[in-house]
């Protein structure tokens, strides 16, 4: 092979300088692979959006050199963009069984075909155009993840997918750090790094913590207690099983997306529930108060989660009674504090016992903190790294760590999204830009609300619209009915009188004054109402809000 080709790109399409929809892209020749396809949730700014997802117009121009797909594990910033890339894409998609379990479920709520999932397990090995694929298993706060190593033409490309190190993990399987070593020794050419935690020092606790601190919860506990987590969390609901088990307390789950992982997790085996411990929500009017747990969804104050709704006395299962402690099992996202601050205060309204703050030990990070990321470092050795997952501060800080380490600063590559980065035996630089960005989700819209449609849902939110109605004579321009006003979050009508009458005065003006000029087109017409009662209501109100004229003529 000539000199030429040995070329090896690694595209980001998602999860660097943000948090969530991570997406990473191999292309070496005419060979295609692709390392997740996560969303993100939407900004405050984004009005009326579901979810984010990447841009995929490059895979969608190379369709026909991608030969799949490659899960590290079953969160939604690395799964949940499969339902809306597999409607375009028919490639097969490899992961471990609870991952390609949750996706599964994503799919049907879809409708979009499982036919291609393809179960993987840690250890194994599989081969595709010139890519031989290794699944490494790794501790993440979701069983089954694994770090993949891709062995190319050129050498070896690690990606560790997000991976945290817990010596005592709940499930017993620890990190495979020989696979990891044994791959250091050989050489890896190429590391591409979880970034989340690289900003914390130290070491992030064991999951076993938490369960300790669920133990001393439970014994306490005089009446019913509600644990809210992520559904996702296998490990984490498999520790207040245990508690509960141990304090003789029935357990029953709440919220759709936990009650669906909790199914998927004991049918693949991940969770162990002794006999006669777990009920339906409908039973638990069968027994006392202080002998149920129930473990639901709204960790992160979602407005249509179950404990959101049970906080704003708004479930229909279950209401907040005085005496409940209610224990929320995880830190909020940036840009949640909010709504999960206005949750805890309802609970404390009605009298429920709120334990959130995350330094009782009731959460642990699923992520590496700066000893563990200098760990993966020092076993893998790597000759190139490029920092993913992760905002750009976090990126920089992760190489500089590396640069800590002994990494020259020229082997390594801060990328952004679309950046094209290309790695020869020798050397690594980003060499272009393919199109990446936000696909914006909203009901069953993908990717037809954009930067156009939120400015206007933005500018409707903060001033409102009024929208003026007009009949026009086609003959001679004059005004048969009308001007009416229709007002809509800008201000009451019924106590604006004055304010409405100036306004149909000020639309009245600017159709005469085009009947003069001879001004017969709409769009000039629309522009002077528009320009004439923007004027008027700025200098009112100081209000701008959305005018909509609309003209109808006989």
């Amino acid at each position: 092979m000539s000199k030429t080709q040995q070329k090896l790109n690694i595209i980001p399409l998602g999860g660097l300088g943000e948090i969530g929809k991570n997406m990473t892209v191999l292309k070496y020749g005419d060979d295609i692979i692709i390392v997740d396809a996560g969303l993100a949730f939407p900004e405050d700014d984004m009005l009326g959006i579901d979810l984010v997802i990447p841009d995929i117009s490059y895979l969608m121009e190379n369709k026909d050199k991608i030969r799949a797909i490659f899960l590290t594990h079953g969160h939604e910033d690395h799964i949940g963009a499969l339902p809306y890339v597999l409607k375009k894409l028919d490639v097969p998609v490899y992961g471990t069984a609870l991952t390609l379990g949750i996706l599964q479920g994503r799919l049907k709520q879809n409708g979009v075909s499982s036919s291609q999932l393809r179960t993987v397990k840690p250890g194994e090995i599989i081969r595709t155009g010139c890519f031989k694929l290794e699944f490494i298993r790794v501790n993440h706060s979701i069983p089954d993840s694994v770090a993949i190593a891709i062995h190319t033409p050129i050498g070896v490309v690690l990606h560790t997918g997000d991976f945290k190190i817990d010596q005592t993990p709940v499930d017993g399987e620890v990190m495979q750090f020989s696979k990891l070593a044994e791959l250091g020794n050989k050489g890896v050419l190429m590391l591409l790094a979880d970034s989340t935690n690289v900003e914390r020092p130290g070491y992030t606790p064991s999951e076993k913590i938490v369960g300790r601190t669920f133990d001393e919860e439970f014994r306490y506990a005089k009446s019913r207690i509600i644990v809210a987590t992520f559904s996702s969390n296998v490990h984490r609901i498999q520790q207040v099983i245990e508690a509960a088990a141990r304090y003789n307390r029935k357990v029953a789950v709440i919220g759709r997306s936990m009650v669906n992982v909790v199914s998927i997790a004991t049918e693949l085996g991940y969770l162990t529930i002794p006999e006669g411990t777990m009920i339906d929500i409908d039973e638990t009017n069968n027994y006392r108060h202080d002998q149920l747990v129930i473990i639901t969804t709204g960790s992160q104050g979602e407005p249509m989660s179950a404990l959101t709704r049970m906080a704003m006395s708004d479930h229909k299962k279950v209401g907040i009674i005085p005496g409940d402690t209610v224990i929320i099992s995880a830190t909020p996202i940036p840009g949640n504090e909010k709504g999960v601050s206005r949750t805890v205060d309802h609970l404390f309204r009605l009298g429920a016992e709120v334990i959130y703050e995350k330094s009782v030990g009731i959460h642990v990070s699923g992520h590496a903190s700066q000893e563990e990321i200098k760990l993966m470092h020092n076993l893998l050795r790597p000759k190139f790294f490029m920092p993913v997952h992760g905002e750009y501060r976090m990126l920089v800080k992760h190489a500089k760590l590396a640069q800590e380490l002994g990494m020259p600063k020229e082997n390594m590559v801060i990328a952004e999204n679309g950046s094209v980065v290309e790695i020869t035996p020798d050397s690594v630089g980003i060499n272009g830009k393919v199109t990446a960005g936000k696909v914006l989700v909203d009901g069953l819209g993908v990717g037809d609300v954009g930067n156009i449609v939120l400015r206007d849902r933005r500018q409707l939110s903060q001033d409102g619209i009024l929208i003026v109605v007009v009949t026009i004579d086609k003959q001679d321009c004059t005004v048969v009915a009308g001007p009416d006003i229709v007002s809509r979050g800008f201000v009451y009508v019924r106590e604006a009188d004055d304010l409405m009458d100036t306004a149909r005065e000020k639309v009245q003006l600017a159709l005469n004054k085009c009947q003069v000029n001879g001004v017969s087109e709409w769009s000039t017409i629309k522009s002077a109402v528009r320009d004439s009662l923007s004027r008027y209501l700025f200098e009112k109100t100081r209000r701008r809000p959305m005018i909509l004229p609309v003209i109808m003529e006989i």
